[in-house]
């Protein structure tokens, strides 16, 4: 089923190994070219060190936000497809490795989804400065569903590390 109305989602984009800034560029034209989908506003990209694991090179981290008319389901389904063209394999072992593309549907309006190989808002948003610190950039006073308004999240995590790229 289609919303009736455009739903305001968020995306976060990442990568750390081969030329990330092209990829994650290439990767922005995907997703807007996404049926009944269009970017309203991207962050700038920022160098974020590694979370997770730290052995590993810095990662360039981006949010953009979306309006979009499909459903949850299938906008995520289309992320981790754009992602599998740019060469991402997903293994559970290697959950928080290196990779060419990481494209994280963070929100999907106001709804809170926790099905099998769904969970909105993304659970670890609120953790992540990688992600806070460029969706404060573009929507600060947004309210993350049962987390609080993005603003006061991003004061909450340590974000030692991260610079905008120019």
């Amino acid at each position: 089923m289609r919303p009736d109305a455009p739903i305001r989602a968020f995306v976060g984009l990442g990568g750390n190994e081969g030329d990330v800034e092209t990829t994650l560029t290439e990767a922005l034209w995907a997703v807007d070219a996404l049926p009944q989908t269009t970017i309203r506003r991207q962050s700038a990209l920022y160098r974020t060190p590694a979370w997770g694991r730290t052995d590993q090179p810095d990662f360039l981290n981006a949010v953009v936000e979306l309006q979009t008319r499909m459903v949850a389901r299938v906008l995520l389904d289309s992320l981790l497809e754009i992602e599998q063209r740019f060469g991402r394999v997903r293994r559970p072992e290697d959950r928080w490795g290196p990779r060419v593309l990481d494209l994280d549907l963070l929100l999907y309006g106001d709804e809170v989804i926790d099905e099998a190989g769904l969970s909105l808002p993304h659970p670890r948003l609120h953790e992540r400065a990688f992600v806070l610190v460029p969706l404060a950039e573009i929507a600060p006073g947004l309210t993350v569903p049962g987390r609080g308004v993005v603003r006061d999240l991003l004061a909450a995590v340590d974000t030692a590390g991260i610079e905008a790229i120019p």
